[in-house]
């Protein structure tokens, strides 16, 4: 039953699909990359885009087989009635826009936009339903597999190099540039963005959808750990920058006789993702602009789960690798969403540490040895970046009271501080 369910929201999905496809077409700004060589074989010879996104799509297929050989699974031939579908669903939400030819500039461009935002939209059901890959995706990760290359910088390759390609057709045909116009930028930039942007505001919807999956999971046995439920033997720590929330965390632990862990979560993750503890040192908490972070890792949309975005693995991981740390108890965890990661977890203690902006940039300045303009303007580089961070993989604003149990000013001093944390624990 569940897997009739992905299949229907699969066919749901590439059909709303088709409708982005052919709304962005109809814009006449150009169409997506992917169906930008099928578009101009169609404005030249007499079959429909339709038509020339079955042959495309075939094509794709036949030069999966001869990448991956003996690897090509025979699950994979379901891109053929898959495509097949989608070609005669892009011929008939055609035929349904034959009305439609906007004339005006700005009337073309809400157009794109629209059929970028469905596009979008069929993109994310096509994910969720995760049972079958258009041909254009799965070659990407065709490619992927024979030359261990990387999806993101690969799908970027492929859809250029589509373009490209139908551009070069375009003048062979017509002596200009037809079909292949701004709107394929576009809807290249935009299309996976948005899915990206459905798949995290979305992500509720999921055990509505599947939910005797989600059922199943609840039901998995929760192993406890040896300290008696409800007390506290985790200390999670978040913390204003230049606000000592490190140094404190650390002197709680030696004198609770705890486990501390900051840079060694960044070991153990290391060990699980491949990358160097370098890579992830300067990535982990870093986030300059959630909005471009997404729309240079919509790349990613149509990776697996060892394909994501390098950022969202090291969260997965660290997130990981705090979930065991918390298993074993008695230790301090610094920083990384510690706190909402276990925020079910009634054995944790979530504390966020705070001062006032004139401490904080004398502890920044003796520590760096920077004067008050570059430590006041490095406090709130770091402070903007680990809120947008936060925010990002949590949906919650960083700091926030709520959020913790505690919410103390450095400045009472290391011994209160203690105290106040030894009682409540």
């Amino acid at each position: 039953m569940n897997k009739l369910k992905r299949y229907l929201l699969f066919l749901v999905g590439l059909f709303i699909n088709a409708l982005g496809v052919s709304l962005v077409t109809k814009a006449s700004l150009g169409t997506s990359p992917i169906s930008s060589i099928p578009y101009v074989l169609s404005l030249h010879f007499p079959l429909t885009l339709g038509n020339f996104t079955i042959i495309f799509s075939i094509l794709l297929i036949v030069l999966q087989i001869l990448i991956l050989r003996k690897n090509f699974k025979m699950e994979n031939i379901l891109q053929i009635p898959v495509s097949v579908a989608f070609g005669y669903f892009i011929d008939f939400t055609m035929y349904l826009f034959a009305w439609m030819n906007p004339q005006n500039y700005l009337v073309k461009l809400i157009s794109l936009l629209a059929g970028c935002i469905v596009l979008g939209f069929g993109v994310y059901m096509e994910v969720v339903a995760d049972v079958v890959m258009l041909p254009g995706e799965s070659f990407v990760r065709a490619i992927v597999q024979t030359w261990n290359t990387n999806f993101g910088t690969t799908k970027i390759i492929f859809d250029s190099s589509m373009a490209v390609i139908a551009g070069v057709l375009s003048f062979l045909f017509f002596g200009k540039l037809n079909g292949v116009r701004e709107g394929t930028v576009i809807a290249a930039l935009l299309v996976g963005f948005i899915a990206r942007l459905f798949g995290k505001h979305l992500e509720f919807v999921k055990p509505y959808l599947f939910p005797e999956e989600y059922a199943a999971k609840k039901e998995e046995p929760v192993v406890e750990n040896t300290v008696e439920a409800g007390h506290k033997n985790v200390i999670v720590i978040g913390r204003q920058y230049g606000s000592g929330g490190h140094e404190i965390g650390k002197m709680l632990a030696e004198k609770l006789g705890y486990e501390f862990y900051d840079q060694e979560i960044i070991e153990m993750a290391a060990g699980t993702t491949g990358m160097t503890p370098e890579f992830i040192s300067k990535r982990e908490e870093s986030m300059a602009n959630s909005l471009l972070y997404d729309l240079f890792n919509q790349m990613y949309q149509y990776g697996n789960e060892e394909e994501e975005a390098p950022k969202d693995k090291i969260y997965e991981a660290e997130a990981e690798v705090i979930r065991k740390l918390a298993e074993k108890g008695k230790c301090v965890i610094i920083g990384r969403c510690s706190d909402y990661i276990l925020r079910d977890n009634s054995r944790v203690l979530k504390v966020f540490f705070t001062a006032p902006i004139e401490s904080r940039i004398r502890r920044v300045m003796k520590r760096l040895g920077v004067e008050a303009k570059d430590a006041q303007h490095k406090i709130h580089r770091e402070d903007k970046m680990r809120a947008d961070n936060y925010h990002y993989y949590t949906g919650r604003i960083w700091g926030a009271a709520a959020n913790f149990d505690l919410t103390v000013n450095t400045d009472l001093g290391i011994e209160y501080i203690e105290n106040c944390i030894e009682r409540i624990l």
